[in-house]
């Protein structure tokens, strides 16, 4: 039996997101995926918002995402734009880029970090004791006629395998919420006849056409005159849907991709049992419409991936895994209800029309605007630290600072997933010393204005604790009350120097 500290189930971005995380803190870790490559059968999720590209910039990573999608405000709810050009952020966009091609950027990142997939297999049950979990593997598709399964033995196992999460079932977890309303059909092939492209709307949703980068391919999105689900479609189901939409099937061929969804939405009661932890579509599903999932699965693996790794290099005890359901379930619940509104909103009979317009001229004020779009883009998340200056518990900004090592952004400081002492006034008075060797003092001085989205301009404290997630821990006032708790609370008892 192979060993090793975290098992992951699921490549995704999702799990290969925790997996990078982890092994930035040098945890052994392992993902076991179901498919024998990276490949992805359609284009799936098409982009990132705005939180999401600040994460992956806190990384050093999100070049190699922009130099492969297109800038554009994709923001929106239910098809009302939201433009965030305005916020105080680097990344005030959104990024279209396709699942596909993130998936594959994660995974170079991945293997750059030495981490190991188990392609080709399934995680198809576990056992759980005091001491880890013993993952139980078996072969699929081509690799079904091999030998027995391989065994795992992890300490955590992290379930990362979607809305039919193994992993959650076997766990026993909960996975309540409401049933289907609408049913979607996507495909992806090529057409005969020119299609319509754009949207077009009636009383059963919202219907969309799109040309795919290679030319002549399209994107097709059906939404079904009767709420179906489990069963695989059919060729004949899509060329069936675009006779009812449009009149016409436009002679669709070739088709390379072809699924159903459903604006189901539920979420995991728990997203922790003992060793199993759940993250992304595993935790959490819903519509796709505000392009949220995908988002919210990055960024539950940069909430859990630091503090996981604390727990199992002995850094911290093992409360610390609390903080996750604490932080992120609140915010997964979220994005259920918004995504709900958004479905009943995208209906196109004339009560919802009218609510639409309604709507879509308040979101054209500036204060509804920017609480909805810091919203939807991820920039407003506020983890509940206690009270105290506005910063605590929200994203830091990415501040130009002057350091001893000279000029430096605050999210470099954060590219191995450290946390960051960050001394904006008298230098040194700050000591730190039994947590030196796990948090970085930075001495800097920053010019700048503070501003946080929606919040505005906020007063600039003196130092700020950040988190190796992004967010602030402590804020100080001139001395270091609360520091040595703050410290202890995310980063473990102090050490003897």
């Amino acid at each position: 039996m192979t060993n090793h500290a975290v098992v992951i189930a699921g490549g995704g971005p999702t799990g290969l997101m925790l997996a990078g995380e982890l092994a930035l803190s040098r945890v052994d870790v392992a993902i076991v995926e179901r498919r024998v490559s990276q490949d992805l059968a359609g284009s799936r999720a098409g982009g990132l918002l705005s939180r999401t590209i600040e994460v992956l910039d806190q990384r050093g990573i999100a070049d190699r995402f922009l130099s492969q999608g297109k800038i554009m405000q994709v923001g929106s709810l239910a098809t009302i734009p939201l433009d965030i050009s305005d916020f105080p952020t680097r990344h005030n966009y959104g990024l279209a880029l396709w699942q596909s091609h993130i998936e594959r950027i994660l995974a170079a990142w991945v293997e750059e970090l030495g981490v190991p997939i188990y392609r080709g297999r399934d995680v198809t049950g576990f056992v759980q004791d005091d001491t880890g979990v013993d993952v139980e593997l078996s072969p699929v598709g081509d690799l079904a006629a091999a030998p027995e399964g391989r065994s795992l033995r992890a300490e955590y196992l992290v379930g990362c395998d979607g809305g039919r999460s193994v992993v959650r079932k076997n766990a026993g977890i909960e996975f309540p919420g409401w049933d289907p309303s609408l049913s979607y059909l996507i495909a992806e092939g090529e057409m005969t006849d020119e299609p319509e492209l754009g949207l077009r709307r009636d009383e059963k949703g919202v219907h969309g056409l799109a040309r795919l980068e290679e030319g002549k391919r399209v994107r097709v999105v059906l939404n079904e005159q009767d709420v179906r689900q489990g069963d695989e479609p059919t060729l004949a189901d899509l060329r069936a849907a675009l006779v009812a939409v449009y009149g016409t099937d436009f002679g669709v061929h070739q088709v390379t991709w072809l699924s159903r969804f459903t604006d189901m939405a539920r979420q995991a009661a728990s997203y922790r049992e003992r060793r199993v932890l759940l993250a992304g579509d595993a935790a959490h599903v819903h519509s796709p419409v505000g392009g949220q999932g995908l988002n919210i699965g990055v960024q539950d693996a940069v909430n859990l991936g630091w503090k996981l790794a604390q727990v199992v290099n002995g850094t911290s005890p093992e409360r610390l895994l609390d903080t996750y359901q604490a932080e992120r379930h609140p915010i997964g619940a979220r994005v259920l209800k918004t995504t709900l509104a958004q479905t009943a909103l995208s209906r196109g009979d004339e009560r919802t029309n009218a609510l639409r317009e309604t709507l879509s001229e308040l979101l054209q004020m500036d204060e509804p605007r920017k609480r909805y779009a810091a919203m939807m883009s991820g920039l407003d998340i506020h983890y509940d630290l206690g009270a105290g200056h506005p910063l605590l518990g929200r994203r830091m900004p990415d501040l130009d600072l002057v350091t001893e090592s000279g000029a430096r952004r605050v999210f470099t400081l954060l590219h191995h997933a450290r946390p960051v002492l960050l001394n904006l006034g008298e230098p040194r008075a700050l000591d730190i010393t039994p947590w030196a060797h796990r948090v970085q003092r930075i001495e800097a001085r920053c010019d700048g204005a503070w501003e946080l989205p929606v919040l505005g301009a906020v007063a600039a404290p003196p130092a700020v604790l950040i988190r190796p997630d992004g967010y602030v821990a402590w804020v100080g006032d001139g001395t270091e009350h609360g520091l040595r708790d703050a410290l202890t609370t995310w980063f473990g008892a102090p050490t003897a120097p």
